[in-house]
């Protein structure tokens, strides 16, 4: 090197005041980057740089910056400087296995540092022995804006002196700078997390959300840990549960917003707005059978009902067997990275297309899974961990995999039944990402006709993926009634049940099996008489279902002549087509909430009438019952800035919400009014609860139809959901032409039991007199003008309620399009006179447990 260049590399200062100036990390020989023994530095595949073998064990700061990156096992670091360049200083070769082992930081993520500053302690001797090098490489990330204009030569350089000279390219050092600053404010604030479940999967992606935009890092702290508020996985691994004091700090230009946007987000969580289990509440578990007072014979096994059902068929073991990528990459580093950025993307795309699919056939609870899925897949830590391997030369799948698995064991660590699930939808897109990459196990297994599936645990995409026609049952040694998988088997019908213990592992494949999920009963290797009787009691329940499906297209009456109108609750077009293909007399209940979740924007009027006319086409001069968006409660939408509410199942739910955003209703009514024939809908509106609220919203809808042009009656009805409608119901029935009762939330707000919680399920029952009796009010008032009442609440499909609802007055069943069939059956069985008789006789019982004896005493089921 010549003596002016040595000179200059000496020097503190730049000729060129917009240069950046790196200094010797730490003292050591220089190794050129060709010589760094690994090839992905070697090959300049992390960007430009300098190695340097060090003698010392502390790595200082080799610029002013700030700290953008801390390996999560300490032994890298980046630094931003104020002229936007991105410097990595990794401390030797394939540390990163180390575990941070020997690693000691010294300042934290998002700090300001000084050129000198001590960044990392390290025990050098530990490293040498433990690493196949201690060469330390400093590389430029972003070399694409910067060249290195001056570099150290040979020799050895001490800590402090220059050791390379950065000049921006062309144009970018404007925009280098304009993306950096020098000034890093920082604010602070606690949030107790007053919610169930804590900072859990829901509200940490909200959180994630509130601060996405915001210039500002902000880190979430407890006892003693932290995390970055964009990593879902980093937060929920802190443990932060109900009744946790967290700590938010920003740093920023905006940290006071950034923490403020976060803080808010979490308090709307604490009140109710964000929970972190819609879709276990909505599908609730049944409850775990009660263990035996009797030793269980030695072939069976007690474990928990997590979908109910009888099955017999022969075991089969669906565990995947493990995927154990290549460690060492195939090629150049930036390829691997490349194909995990499609192999995300494309799993990403599979999850969007699985979380609208759900959406639209109305389980809300799968899509909420998935949905969760893909706040998992794009989480910077995950990511972050995978590409540090990559640039160590692992293999995409490899770095992935252990990625992965890091954040496992670490949620493994905390005793919390919600994180062990998160575990198992990290297992589930690890399954996703390896298959995107092109990397199986074995063939896909052809099942036997009857196939019983044991696993430890299924995962959502395992469940996604079998072949429902084969698949008799489900059986789990792990997992619980509320985990994501249950709730997916009891959506697709199949028996499941969960927690049976290690045993499970024990019984051999193609063993003779049978599963009475329903009584939380595994047994196998079962008698002939045992199958036998089993194989009856699923055949006989079956011809039944087939003899009432062939009589379903016919009209339902008792056999002494009362007729009574059976309907379906649906969502969708789909919906639509199977409550014909069943025998609908008439849609009793269209749900319009899934036209406006999962979008950005409310629908148009246009949206409206397109999707309602669709469905009125489908039924084929059947009449509709169209409910008005009733939104809040158990169902969100996230475009709705609706104010905080401290128990949001008593606040802006049904037509109330039209008192904030008036312009939804009214283009939902447009659309409604839109629909041709003129009588095919009828227009059901959500949550009323006196006279004055239904006079109001007739004359709007007066009103709308006039400007529409429609000279004929519009029918609109009212949802008797809550006591006091009940209770004036003769008020009401002057205004509105009929009644639908909705017991889902007439029992919940009767008996102040939240119908979304699965802990009294039990107790929260419709067939409670006290329910009854608001429904005998109901029938009475409407009768003064004579008005009919329905039943559009899952009441109307209990083959225990129909004969006491028949008997209350109630001339409309909506149920289910599947339940139809055999709920017609029961009414065709039934003499209303004695449904009269015996369902006043109830009204005086103590208890819903002493109606429900009552009616299956009276009135057996099949």
């Amino acid at each position: 090197m010549r003596r002016a260049e040595q000179s200059l590399l000496n020097s503190s200062t730049a000729d060129n005041p917009s240069d950046v100036v790196l200094l010797a990390p730490f003292t050591g020989p220089v190794v050129p980057l060709a010589d760094v023994p690994d090839p992905v530095f070697a090959e300049g595949m992390f960007g430009d740089g300098i190695g340097i073998d060090p003698l010392d064990h502390v790595l200082v700061s080799p610029c002013d910056g700030t700290v953008t990156h801390l390996a999560r096992t300490h032994h890298a670091v980046t630094l931003r400087t104020a002229q936007g360049a991105e410097i990595l200083v990794h401390i030797g070769i394939d540390t990163v296995e180390l575990g941070g082992k020997g690693f000691t930081p010294k300042v934290e993520q998002g700090a300001s540092v000084r050129a000198g500053q001590p960044l990392i302690e390290f025990d050098a001797d530990f490293v040498a022995q433990h690493a196949p090098s201690l060469v330390s490489v400093i590389a430029i990330a972003n070399g694409d804006a910067f060249d290195v204009i001056q570099r150290a030569s040979r020799g050895v350089v001490k800590a402090g002196e220059r050791m390379l000279v950065l000049r921006a390219k062309e144009g970018a050092a404007a925009q280098a700078a304009l993306s950096s600053s020098n000034v890093v404010n920082e604010a602070r604030r606690s949030v107790t997390l007053a919610h169930a479940g804590g900072l859990h999967a829901r509200p940490a992606a909200r959180a994630r959300e509130a601060a996405r935009g915001i210039d500002a890092k902000v880190e979430v702290r407890y006892q003693g840990r932290k995390a970055a508020v964009e990593s879902v996985v980093g937060l929920l691994g802190l443990g932060a549960g109900e009744g946790a004091t967290i700590e938010l700090v920003g740093m920023g230009a905006q940290a006071q917003e950034a923490v403020d946007a976060v803080a808010t987000e979490l308090l709307r969580a604490a009140q109710g707005e964000v929970e972190e289990t819609p879709a276990r509440e909505k599908s609730p578990a049944p409850l775990a059978a009660r263990a035996s007072a009797q030793p269980l014979p030695p072939n069976m096994l007690a474990g928990v009902c997590a979908a109910p059902g009888i099955a017999v068929g022969k075991l089969v073991r669906w565990d995947d067997q493990e995927i154990v990528p290549e460690e060492k990459a195939s090629g150049p580093s930036a390829a691997e990275s490349r194909a995990l950025d499609r192999a995300i993307a494309q799993v990403d795309t599979e999850l969007e297309d699985t979380v609208r699919t759900a959406s639209q056939r109305g389980a809300v609870g799968e899509a909420g899974i998935f949905a969760v899925h893909r706040v998992l897949l794009e989480d910077p830590t995950l990511v972050d961990a995978a590409r540090d391997l990559i640039s160590l030369g692992k293999s995409a799948g490899f770095a992935w995999r252990e990625s992965i698995r890091a954040q496992i064991a670490l949620l493994n660590n905390v005793n919390d039944a919600l994180l062990a699930e998160r575990a198992a939808d990290l297992r589930d897109i690890e399954k996703r990402v390896l298959r995107a990459l092109g990397l199986t196990n074995t063939a896909a297994r052809a099942l036997p006709d009857e196939a019983v599936l044991a696993a430890t645990e299924f995962t959502p995409s395992d469940l996604s993926s079998i072949d429902r026609t084969r698949v008799t049952a489900l059986v789990m040694s792990r997992g619980g009634a509320t985990s994501h998988a249950a709730i997916i088997a009891r959506q697709m019908g199949i028996p499941a049940l969960v927690a049976i213990g290690d045993a499970l592992h024990a019984i051999p494949e193609d063993t003779q099996v049978v599963v009475d999920a329903s009584a939380g009963r595994f047994e196998h290797a079962p008698t002939a008489l045992d199958v036998e009787r089993a194989r009856h009691e699923r055949e006989r329940l079956a011809s039944v279902r087939e003899a009432n499906r062939k009589m379903s297209q016919e009209a339902a009456s008792t056999r002494d002549g009362r007729h009574i109108e059976i309907a379906a609750n649906i969502a969708t077009l789909d919906d639509a087509k199977a409550a014909v293909d069943n025998g609908a007399d008439a849609v009793g209940l269209l749900r319009t909430e899934l036209l406006f979740i999962h979008r950005q924007a409310a629908p148009t009027v246009a949206e409206h009438a397109s999707s309602y006319q669709d469905i009125v086409d489908a039924l084929a001069g059947r009449s509709a019952i169209i409910r008005t968006l009733d939104v809040g409660a158990d169902k969100e939408v996230d475009y709705l800035t609706l104010p905080p509410e401290e128990n949001p199942a008593l606040g802006l739910r049904g037509i109330r919400l039209a008192q904030v955003r008036p312009d939804l209703l009214d283009d939902q009514l447009r659309g409604l009014l839109a629909v041709t024939p003129a009588g095919a809908v009828r227009i059901l509106l959500p949550m009323v609860t006196d006279a004055g609220e239904l006079q109001r919203l007739r004359a709007r809808i007066d009103e709308l139809a006039r400007e529409a042009g429609r000279t004929d009656a519009i029918e609109v009805g009212v949802m008797i959901e809550v006591p006091s409608a009940a209770m004036l119901a003769d008020q009401l029935a002057k205004y509105a032409d009929f009644f639908s009762i909705g017991t889902n939330d007439l029992t919940q707000y009767t008996l102040a039991m939240d119908r979304c919680q699965p802990d009294l399920a039990a107790q929260s029952d419709g067939l409670h007199p006290a329910v009854l009796r608001l429904i005998k009010a109901a029938v009475q008032g409407a009768e003064k003008h004579g008005k009919w009442v329905g039943v559009c609440g899952a009441l109307g499909g209990d083959p225990l309620a129909v004969p006491l609802l028949v008997g209350l007055g109630v001339t409309e069943l909506s149920v289910d399009p599947s339940a139809v069939p055999g709920i017609k059956a029961r009414v065709r069985n039934l003499d209303y006179q004695l449904c009269r008789q015996r369902a006043q006789d109830v009204l005086a019982l103590e208890s819903a447990q002493a109606v429900r004896a009552a009616s299956r005493e009276i009135w057996p089921q099949d």
